[in-house]
């Protein structure tokens, strides 16, 4: 019991029984390889179900990385502007066709290899974006939700080709989830 309340919670939650549902990210371009994601559906199960829902019916599958920023995270999944081969110009300004989520916020804190769902100023717009943490960055914490982690595949993640200026967009050819596949 001690250990949990020593901080040791958030080890327990993720170091816990395995997880029923996660992700597999091919990601394709300057990073070039796997990343699996276990979600956590006892933390947001609403968010979760809509990722697994989106890669089920292949929405994420060949979306790109269009905002990413060093030291910090990679964002991905605009299912509506974000799709390679398309204009760009747009990327990380739409989600899917379903409607926004409200927010599920927790205590989890967003560290290297936690993932987040992208929103707008409303904490209750998150639709489909999301994004996967380089480093800790607990200015999040609370503000965003917390919907997973990457087990396997940061070296992957760090790899992914970075953005320019404060906002981390993208120039020239961004990395791409070549496919996403829910996994058990």
């Amino acid at each position: 019991m001690r250990d949990l309340v020593a901080g040791g919670f958030l080890a327990a939650l993720f170091a816990g029984p395995a997880m029923a549902t996660g992700l597999q990210i091919e990601i394709a371009g300057e990073a070039n390889g796997t990343v699996t994601v276990d979600l956590l559906e006892e933390v947001a199960p609403n968010h979760v179900a809509r990722i697994t829902a989106l890669a089920a019916d292949g929405k994420y599958d060949g979306v790109v990385f269009h905002r990413v920023i060093d030291g910090f995270m990679a964002q991905t999944g605009d299912v509506e502007h974000g799709r390679q081969g398309g204009d760009l110009r747009r990327a990380g300004t739409g989600g899917s066709d379903m409607p926004d989520l409200g927010a599920e916020f927790s205590d989890l804190p967003f560290e290297t290899g936690v993932v987040g769902m992208a929103r707008a100023q409303n904490p209750d717009s998150a639709n489909s974006q999301f994004f996967i943490m380089f480093d800790a960055a607990p200015f999040l914490n609370g503000q965003y939700t917390v919907v997973g982690r990457v087990t396997d595949g940061q070296d992957v993640v760090d790899a992914i080709k970075r953005g320019t200026g404060g906002n981390g967009a993208v120039v020239g050819a961004p990395d791409v989830m070549r496919e996403v596949t829910v996994i058990d």
